[in-house]
């Protein structure tokens, strides 16, 4: 089973993650406009190409991108063919563009259809308020029990959920911003949930790797976990889980694949793939979205706080840590958990938390076209705030590369504000807010992981960016 894995591996890690087809593009530019890292080069109406080394696999040319194989245009490559390229299942029938990632549904199946494999699943939160868009349902429209049962009818051995591991990422997080503030790490620390942003600042700020959060993304937490405790729940060896994320992000298929993660001696996450991709999926093996009943995410690792939930938009792994933090430091809850002052859009705000004596002063940046001033003030000092959070796309992941695509800037809008909506609303419906209140949470620390911070969790949720580098 693990030589088949890593085999596996080896033929997905030889195609590009994100790329452009040299036939389509058009040579508009809109993808180099918005590339935050200036990766993507070309003349106007001449075929443009993606720098690999520089590119931080967000996938915005992906959402951007209008240059489409149209049925009045002959091209050397036919539909057939250029879906066998991608990876993309042949019963796609959607418009294939230009700027396209990487498919990765031939390796799921096989591993849904091997007897000897337990195929355990998580599902990042911007999933379940924009999948239902692929099957005609409004913006936003809020789908975690239809998502459940869409992968418990697709044969999984365990549907788990990633905002379980955002809640352990706050307990982790929470306790490492805790620790610096007393003087054990350099502050301001910043998050470390976006693969994209943490390869920016190892591409572009190398000096500043040491203030990222050792914490792995809850993607890598959650895998850990299916291999080592999830594995000891189920009564089944680590060997023969295949670990499937379902994300609204493009570079978490370049996160999965780091050689660092498998700390547990394990692939945390054997293979991601996007909310289109799992669309695509259904579609194909004729399961009816609209008509499922809803389901229930499998515990322990299914259970969720309104706080994990909230990761899924800018400003939310910052709100869900403060939730938590505060009442840590101060040992007396927040008057309430609806932080609105750390919500917004897209570019860099500021606040500052104060709550029965504690001051907290935090930044939460989307998107990066506005960061390099931040991290100038870090790098000469000057930075008068001690936590950071920032996501690489627009709104965060409600807006990811591999979130169903649409075109027309309004469309662009209000997709992305209903997304928002669906999560926020989800957590003010869900019975726990806090991730420090999350039972199975609890459950987990005290059967398993011991302590915030302690050797166990250091060991397997926790990794080190500058040694990463230096490598």
């Amino acid at each position: 089973m693990a030589e088949i894995t890593q085999f596996k591996r080896a033929i997905i890690m030889t195609k590009a993650i994100i790329s452009i087809d040299q036939e389509l593009c058009t040579g508009c530019g809109r993808c180099k406009e918005v590339c935050p890292v200036g990766a993507i080069s070309g003349r106007l109406n001449r075929a443009h190409q993606i720098d690999t080394d520089a590119c931080i696999f967000c996938g915005q040319c992906v959402q951007i991108c209008s240059g489409y194989d149209s049925d009045l245009m002959s091209y050397a490559t036919g539909r057939g063919k250029r879906l066998q390229n991608r990876g993309m299942l042949a019963t796609v029938v959607e418009p294939l563009f230009a700027a396209h990632y990487r498919g990765d549904i031939f390796p799921l199946l096989a591993a849904l259809a091997d007897d000897e494999v337990s195929t355990f699943v998580q599902c990042a939160p911007a999933v379940r308020v924009a999948l239902g868009e692929e099957f005609g349902m409004p913006y936003g429209s809020l789908t975690p029990g239809k998502l459940a049962a869409a992968l418990h009818a697709l044969g999984f051995t365990k549907v788990y959920d990633t905002n379980f591991a955002a809640d352990l990422t706050i307990m982790e997080e929470g306790a490492e911003l805790i620790a610096r503030i007393g003087g054990q790490g350099k502050l301001p620390m910043f998050t470390s949930c976006c693969p994209g942003w943490v390869k920016f600042v190892e591409d572009q700020y190398p000096d500043l790797l040491e203030h990222l959060s050792s914490c792995k993304s809850p993607q890598q937490m959650a895998g850990t976990l299916f291999k080592t405790y999830g594995a000891q729940e189920a009564g089944i060896a680590p060997e023969k889980i295949f670990s499937l994320a379902v994300m609204p992000c493009t570079c978490k298929k370049f996160e999965c694949e780091r050689p660092e993660m498998a700390a547990s001696g394990y692939r945390d996450v054997d293979l991601v793939i996007t909310t289109r991709e799992l669309a695509q999926l259904l579609k194909h093996v004729g399961i009816d979205f609209l008509a499922l009943a809803d389901a229930e995410f499998d515990n322990p690792l299914g259970c969720y706080s309104g706080a994990g939930n909230i990761f899924g938009t800018t400003g939310g792994v910052m709100e869900a840590a403060l939730r938590s933090a505060c009442e840590v430091l101060t040992g007396k809850p927040l008057p309430s958990v609806e932080l609105d002052y750390v919500r917004g859009g897209e570019g860099v705000r500021f606040a500052t938390v104060q709550h029965e004596g504690v001051e907290l002063r935090v930044a939460i940046a989307a998107g990066l076209a506005d960061i390099a001033p931040l991290l100038e003030q870090v790098r000469a000092g000057e930075a008068d705030f001690q936590f950071m959070e920032v996501m690489c796309c627009p709104m965060g992941c409600v807006s990811g590369g591999g979130q169903p695509k649409t075109l027309l800037p309004s469309q662009v809008l209000e997709a992305h504000a209903g997304r928002r909506a669906g999560l926020y609303s989800h957590d003010k419906a869900l019975p726990v807010r806090k991730s420090h209140e999350n039972p199975e949470i609890k459950k987990l620390y005290e059967k398993f992981l011991g302590e915030p911070l302690g050797h166990q969790a250091h060991e397997l949720l926790h990794t080190d960016h500058t040694l990463q580098r230096r490598q």
